[in-house]
């Protein structure tokens, strides 16, 4: 009976070829066919987006296309999916 080796090491040489990805090749693998949504406060929008003001404690639901442009930012998960199915886009959830 053949025995397969288990190397640990080897396993951990294995990389996923997504990590080897640029952000041009990340980004193209979505187009403009694919946006994600965060969560995010106010505080950290108004690092993001210098011409707006947003109060720092309120979280807001920011939608950005895979390639890392801002779509919407609003207040409520209701005008997301309202603005995406306008929009036709798909929704990547992030975990």
């Amino acid at each position: 009976m053949y025995e397969k080796p288990t190397d640990v090491a080897a396993a951990d040489r294995v990389i996923h070829p997504l990590k080897s990805l640029t952000r041009a090749q990340f980004a193209a693998l979505g187009g403009d066919a694919v946006a994600y949504l965060r969560p995010v406060t106010g505080a950290v929008l108004g690092t993001l987006i210098e011409d707006a003001v947003f109060e720092a404690e309120t979280e807001y639901q920011l939608l950005m296309a895979a390639n890392g442009t801002p779509l919407l930012v609003t207040d409520t998960e209701d005008s997301v999916n309202d603005w995406l199915g306008e929009n036709n886009l798909g929704l990547a959830t992030l975990h």
